[in-house]
């Protein structure tokens, strides 16, 4: 007997995303809000229920609140008030992290909020905006056609009804993570390396022997321990080294040897684990974040180790990047060469951070003789007095800035920015905070193109939007934003281009900064 026709259902957008982890989840709010149809699918049954990543940084609460999310997050987050750093047990000092970004943004403060909430939150946003995650699909082909992209899905899960759903769209995002189906059909090279070490992770409750509402680095000469609260007395996301020698037959690691271990090592314990698990990492960028109309982001694009927290955080940002992109061409009308900045801008911050955690989690977990003198001698010897100058040789503000990714910069020309350039321009970065009531940050929510001015005539911000056909914003004089320019705000919050005020503040006749007409343009 012949078996029954499987039914085949068609789909047309204008982008699809592959994924509906944090990065998919971001992408599709974003193209909702910005009023870009979008179809989003996901091998998954439903978001994901283990913790997984755990900080959300700075930059990705400002996103947040440009979905109107921010405030759920502060409400369901565990706040992380500073980092310690130990040598076994013993305290050698704090930074208190949160305080080194007051005044540069609304959000200074080490939000916890794990993978898993920061996805239901995504998901709740979405559905607020009439919009829903098919879930159960998994990507069998992509299907290039001269103006679009079909991708083809077969239909999984113990209630799926067999099938194949077909969508053909103009863009495709492949948000589906490190063994990402988009990045492999479309023949992106994943190109880095594997670390030699395995790690633990352990989602702890009842937790003793930490610092409780702070992140917690221990060192000992042969080990380390990272932790990070989460919410409650007690309840802790630890993480640690695996030595070879701690795997039972078949790779596996007993839990009850970790625990073993960092009471021994560290004084640390915990009385069970809601997860418990290990892993390899890895470090890896795609050659490419485009091959024609497929593009990656997240863990499709890059990974990295844990260290900082900025793995969901530089996901985020990708995705929220090039979501504002689409929206520019699909919906603003922009040229489709608007879309080449997503590479151009992206793929150097991921490269930047992939190389930076390796080195530095090279460093911490380093099996060298050299490493162990300076992890059992010099760390105790003068941890305290590192933790007090650190701050102010490498200037906390500063770190703060590279921790939180609020000091990222795009080359928003083809030219390169002079020395002064960069050390006093805005341009290319994320807009100054400037704070007040309303603050500046406001009015990045509308998410739109603007003409903003601190303490510019507001006639002549007015007039140049006008001509443009973007909004205007003016406000009262800023510390890091000049009152003899004019700023040129993108959707996602960096600053596009700027422009000196006309001598005697009048613009002539239909005039309009060539550098604001360029960035328009595309």
């Amino acid at each position: 007997m012949a078996e029954p026709e499987r039914d085949t259902e068609t789909l047309r957008t204008d982008v699809l995303v592959v994924g509906a982890g944090p990065s998919g989840l971001m992408a599709a709010n974003v193209l909702a809000k910005l009023g870009v149809d979008a179809v989003v699918v996901d091998l998954k049954l439903g978001p994901t229920r283990e913790s997984r990543a755990l900080v959300v940084q700075a930059r990705s609460m400002e996103l947040y609140d440009q979905l109107g999310l921010a405030e759920r997050v502060v409400a369901e987050r565990a706040e992380a008030v500073g980092a310690v750093l130990a040598f076994r047990h013993r305290v050698l000092g704090r930074l208190p992290l949160g305080e080194f970004g007051a005044g540069s943004t609304p959000f200074p403060e080490i939000t916890v909020l794990e993978q898993s909430r920061n996805e239901r939150i995504l998901v709740d946003g979405l559905e607020a905006r009439g919009r829903e995650v098919r879930w159960g699909l998994k990507l069998v082909a992509l299907e290039r056609g001269a103006a679009s992209v079909t991708g083809v899905f077969e239909r999984v899960g113990a209630d799926a009804s067999g099938g194949t759903v077909r969508v053909e769209a103009r863009y495709v995002i492949g948000a589906d993570g490190a063994h990402s189906a988009v990045r492999e059909l479309s023949g992106i090279p994943f190109e880095g390396v594997t670390n030699a070490h395995t790690f633990f992770v352990a989602d702890a409750l009842g937790a003793t022997g930490l610092v409780d509402g702070n992140v917690n680095i221990r060192m000992a000469p042969d080990d380390l321990l990272l932790s990070f609260p989460m919410g409650g007395p007690g309840h802790a996301r630890i993480l640690g080294i695996v030595r070879d020698d701690d795997l039972a037959e078949g790779g596996r690691l007993p839990e009850s040897l970790v625990r073993s271990r960092i009471a021994r090592g560290f004084t640390v314990g915990y009385r069970s684990s809601t997860w418990f698990a290990t892993y390899r990492l890895h470090h890896r960028v795609a050659a490419r974040f485009r091959e024609g109309r497929c593009f990656v982001v997240g863990d499709a694009a890059h990974i990295h180790s844990p260290v900082g927290g900025q793995g969901m955080n530089t996901g985020l940002q990708d995705a929220h990047n090039l979501a504002c992109a689409l929206a520019d061409v699909l919906v603003g009308r922009m040229p489709g060469r608007r879309l080449d900045r997503y590479e151009a801008e992206r793929r150097p911050v991921a490269r930047r951070l992939v190389a930076t955690t390796d080195r530095l989690f090279g460093l911490v977990t380093s099996s060298s003789a050299l490493a162990h003198a300076i992890r059992g001698r010099l760390v105790p010897a003068l941890g305290p007095g590192a933790v007090r100058l650190l701050p102010r040789l490498l200037g906390g503000r500063r770190m703060f800035g590279f921790l939180s990714q609020i000091r990222i910069r795009y080359r928003m020309s083809a030219e390169p920015p002079s020395r002064s350039q960069v050390r006093d321009d805005v341009v290319g970065k994320r807009l100054p905070y400037a704070g007040g009531d309303p603050s500046n940050f406001d009015a990045l929510r509308a998410m739109r193109w603007q003409v903003h001015g601190y303490g510019a005539p507001a006639q002549l911000v007015a007039r140049v939007a006008d001509r443009l056909g973007v909004e205007h914003h003016v406000f009262p004089p800023a510390a890091a934003l000049r009152s003899d320019r004019l700023y040129l705000v993108r959707p996602d919050g960096f600053v596009a281009a700027e422009a000196s005020v006309p001598a005697g503040r009048r613009a002539p006749a239909g005039a309009v900064p060539a550098s604001f007409r360029e960035q328009l343009d595309g």
